[in-house]
C-alpha cells in the first residue's frame, strides 16, 4: 500500500513540476522576446476584451479548483474502498491543477499581449491558488485518514 501511495504522490509531484515548468517557460519565452510581447498594447478594445477573459476565468477557475476537491471527496472518495478512492484522489486532484493551469497560463499571455498588470496579478493569484494543491505524503495521508505503517524490528 505505501508503494501505491508514494507512486501517486510522485505522479502529482511530476505533474505539478511540470505546470511550473510551462509557466517559467512561458514566461522566459517573452521576457526574451521569443514572443511576441505588447501585440494589443494600443488597441483599448482588445485590450479590454482579453484582460475581461482573463479575469472571468480566474474568477471561475481559481474558487472552482479550490472547493472541488472537497465536495467531491465527501460524495465519491469518503465512501469508496480505499484502492478507489486513491485513484479518485488522483484523478481529481490532476482536474484541480489543471484548471489552475489554464487559468495562470492564460493570464500569464493575456499580461504580456496587453502589457498591463491585471494579466499578471490574475497569474499570481491562480499561483498562489496552487500552493493549496501542492502534493506531498502526509498532505494525502491526512486527508484520506491513512495511517502511517510504521516497521518494528526487533532484534
Amino acid at each position: 500500500m505505501d508503494e501505491k501511495l508514494k507512486r501517486i504522490i510522485l505522479h502529482l509531484q511530476i505533474q505539478y513540476a511540470v505546470f511550473i515548468f510551462f509557466v517559467l517557460l512561458l514566461g522566459i519565452s517573452y521576457e526574451m522576446e521569443w514572443l511576441p510581447t505588447g501585440l494589443y498594447a494600443i488597441d483599448p478594445r482588445m485590450q479590454y476584451i482579453l484582460e475581461t477573459v482573463g479575469i472571468l476565468v480566474t474568477i471561475a477557475f481559481v474558487p472552482f479548483s479550490l472547493k472541488l476537491y472537497s465536495r467531491v471527496y465527501t460524495r465519491y472518495i469518503q465512501n469508496a474502498p480505499l484502492l478507489k478512492a486513491l485513484k479518485l484522489y488522483e484523478l481529481w486532484s490532476s482536474i484541480r491543477l489543471l484548471l489552475l493551469v489554464v487559468a495562470v497560463l492564460l493570464n500569464i499571455v493575456v499580461y504580456y499581449l496587453t502589457l498591463d498588470n491585471i494579466g499578471g496579478l490574475c497569474a499570481l493569484i491562480g499561483i498562489t491558488a496552487s500552493l493549496f494543491c501542492l502534493p506531498g505524503e502526509n498532505k494525502m495521508r491526512k486527508e484520506m485518514n491513512i495511517e502511517e505503517t510504521h516497521e518494528i524490528n526487533l532484534k
